[in-house]
């Protein structure tokens, strides 16, 4: 087993087992280190987006080559991969606010799922009934597995630390300011359009780990997965949000609104509406997709410390 390998395989344990850092969470740093860096480059114009972006990803990628190179020894190497797989994962953490707001709702207390449920999502919950928020965690725990834990794993296993960093970066700055609002329209442009790109090939990883993590209803997802993603406004996240409706038999998608702004996204899947018993069926089913993603990570890293060698 080659330093990569033993370094994702334990950072994924150490997700699964510690969640996120508790205190000084190195993303919270990079978040405030962004902000500093939009107050004193932000302009209405996707050239002051482009350099944002390339400044914080690219030092976001060279300490992670710094990293490395500084990890001469196997092992030493294989710790840095270690903690930096656990820094960026973020799979027991979505289950946890995901089981947070199952609580309040199994509880009765639909006022408290709808102030929990602002820790998953961005869209206004203030008249969700019991059924659209069992919907918007669904959404929220599929979408973020992609994201938090697909996504940096696979290319943790392309490119090691600087993945693992970069991707982070990538995606910290899209959910900063790769959103439509006209102070980020353009300035944004550059991040989230970066954000798709990277996560093209892991959404469509995430989407295949669903169905092969959901065996008896991977036709039910497949289908799902074929007929309704295109019609979701990202290109990524309607890959596994279809795919998740179709293995739990249930539709997602419809009305969200932001504020202001209102959004009606195509429906996926053809089952009832959510109930927030699906809320821990679908915190089950993210936890097996990341461990079929983590087999397959481990699969890859090994194949690239082949061809290096």
């Amino acid at each position: 087993m080659n330093a990569r390998v033993a370094g994702l395989l334990l950072g994924f344990a150490a997700d699964r087992v510690l969640g996120d850092p508790r205190r000084f969470h190195p993303v919270a740093g990079f978040g405030a280190t962004a902000a500093a860096l939009e107050r004193r480059l932000y302009g209405d114009s996707r050239a002051r987006g482009v350099l944002h972006t390339s400044l914080l990803v690219g030092g976001a990628v060279a300490l992670g080559v710094r990293a490395e190179r500084a990890a001469r020894q196997p092992a030493a190497r294989a710790g840095v991969t270690a903690a930096a797989t656990w820094v960026v994962l973020g799979g027991r953490s979505l289950a946890h606010e995901a089981e947070a707001v199952h609580a309040f709702l199994a509880a009765a207390d639909l006022l408290g799922a709808r102030q929990r449920l602002t820790h998953l999502v961005g869209r206004d919950p203030s008249a969700l009934d019991e059924s659209e928020v069992a919907r918007a965690v669904v959404e929220s725990v599929a979408e973020n597995t992609a994201d938090a834990v697909v996504a940096p794993l696979l290319w943790g296993a392309v490119a090691g630390v600087p993945g693992l960093l970069g991707y982070r970066a990538v995606n910290t700055l899209d959910a900063m300011v790769g959103h439509r609002s006209p102070r980020y329209r353009r300035f944004g442009w550059a991040a989230a359009r970066l954000d798709d790109l990277v996560n093209l090939p892991a959404s469509r990883l995430a989407g295949a780990a669903t169905l092969l993590a959901s065996p008896r209803t991977a036709r039910e997802g497949a289908g799902a997965w074929r007929r309704d993603a295109a019609g979701h406004p990202s290109p990524n996240a309607g890959v596994i949000e279809a795919a998740f409706a179709g293995a739990l038999g249930i539709r997602l998608g419809g009305t969200n609104r932001y504020g202001d702004r209102v959004e009606h996204r195509a429906v996926m899947g053809t089952g009832r509406t959510p109930g927030h018993w699906d809320i821990p069926r679908a915190v089950r089913l993210a936890s097996r997709v990341g461990t079929v993603s983590v087999v397959v990570a481990a699969s890859i890293a090994t194949s690239v410390g082949r061809g290096r060698r």
